[in-house]
C-alpha cells in the first residue's frame, strides 16, 4: 500500500511536470512550479528526483523507451518493410495524438537541443535511427528498397520528416484533426518508400 502512494506521488509531479514544461518551457520552469502544479510540498519533488533535469531525463527515457519496444516489435513481426515503418510512423503520430503535450516536450526540449538534453540521450536516440535502418536494410536485402541508398540516410530521412510534422502540430502550422493524423500516417510512408522503392 505505502509503495502504491509513493509511485502515485511520483507518477503525480511527472505529469505535472509535463504540462509546466509544455507550458512554459523547459528553461522557464522552476522546481516549485512543478510543485505548484502537482499539488505537492515542494520538498517532494527532491525526494523523487534530484533536479529538473532528472524530471525531464524520466519523461524522455519512459517514452522513448515505449518507441524502441514499438520499433522492436515491428520488426520483429512477418510483415513486410514498408508494414514496419507503417507501424512505426503510427506508433509515433498516435503517440503525439494521444499525449501532445508529453511529444511537445520531449521533441522541443530533447531531440531538438543538440548542445544539452539532446547530446545526453544521443545513444537511445541513435538506437532507434538505427533500428529503422535495419529495417531498410532488410528491406535492400529483400529486393523491396533500392540497394542504392544508404539505410542511414534514410532512417534519418524517415524520422526527420516524422519529426516535422510533430512540429507543425505542436506549432499550430498544419491542420491537426484525426482525420490528419490518420493520413499523415500513411503519406509520409509513401513519401519515404516511394523514394525507397525500385523504379
Amino acid at each position: 500500500m505505502v509503495e502504491t502512494v509513493v509511485s502515485d506521488k511520483r507518477r503525480q509531479i511527472l505529469d505535472a511536470a509535463i504540462r509546466v514544461f509544455a507550458r512554459q518551457g523547459f528553461h522557464s520552469t522552476r522546481v516549485s512550479d512543478i510543485a505548484d502544479e502537482a499539488g505537492v510540498a515542494y520538498g517532494l519533488v527532491y525526494h523523487y528526483f534530484s533536479s529538473k533535469d532528472e524530471v525531464l531525463n524520466e519523461l524522455f527515457s519512459e517514452r522513448w523507451s515505449l518507441l524502441l519496444a514499438a520499433i522492436d516489435e515491428a520488426d520483429r513481426g512477418g510483415a513486410s518493410s514498408r508494414e514496419k515503418l507503417e507501424a512505426v510512423a503510427a506508433f509515433i503520430v498516435d503517440s503525439y495524438r494521444h499525449d501532445p503535450e508529453l511529444m511537445k516536450v520531449i521533441i522541443v526540449e530533447v531531440t531538438r537541443a543538440a548542445n544539452s538534453f539532446g547530446r545526453t540521450h544521443l545513444p537511445e536516440i541513435r538506437q532507434a535511427y538505427d533500428s529503422i535502418a535495419k529495417i531498410v536494410a532488410d528491406g535492400q536485402r529483400d529486393g523491396a528498397f533500392r540497394a542504392d541508398i544508404d539505410p542511414a540516410f534514410a532512417s534519418m530521412s524517415f524520422y526527420g520528416a516524422i519529426e516535422q510534422l510533430l512540429s507543425g502540430w505542436i506549432f499550430e502550422l498544419i491542420p491537426g484533426a484525426d482525420a490528419d493524423f490518420d493520413s499523415a500516417k500513411l503519406l509520409v510512408v509513401e513519401a519515404i518508400c516511394g523514394g525507397l522503392e525500385p523504379r
